[in-house]
């Protein structure tokens, strides 16, 4: 991940206008997004002034924590998130088999592809990386 973040426009599932918005009240990455929405508060007050449901904040939010690990980045966090996996402390809490049945089914219901999925090794390193972030 780059030091400032990833820019919002590679996190997966954000449309054009979500962009738009976001950049218009100058959030342009991840950490910033993360940075503007640490409180319910934050949420809810950014959510009024874009005109959006708290619900679009929480999975931009959601997003750009996931993707601030590195073995997960832009490429899995929509992934995880689509599995129900909603912040670090929850992946870190996980049984890396049990998520990667999950995310196998996932594939395999929504793409018919099981190549798709990222192995069991890939599963469990996001999961060490996640309580590894945990503790700090």
């Amino acid at each position: 991940m780059p030091p400032q973040g990833w820019p919002l426009t590679d996190l997966p599932g954000m449309s054009a206008q979500d962009y738009q918005k976001l950049y218009d009240v100058e959030i342009e990455s991840t950490v910033v997004l993360l940075k503007r929405t640490q409180t319910l508060e934050k949420q809810r007050h950014l959510a009024q002034k874009l005109q959006i449901s708290d619900r679009w904040v929480r999975k931009w939010m959601a997003l750009a924590e996931l993707s601030h690990l590195k073995s997960v980045g832009c490429q899995y966090c929509g992934l995880l998130l689509h599995a129900g996996v909603t912040s670090v402390a929850q992946l870190s809490s996980m049984s890396p088999s049990m998520l990667h049945r999950h995310i196998l089914r996932l594939q395999v219901a929504n793409l018919q592809r099981r190549d798709l999925c990222p192995s069991a090794g890939v599963v469990m390193q996001w999961i060490q990386e996640a309580k590894q972030t945990a503790l700090r």
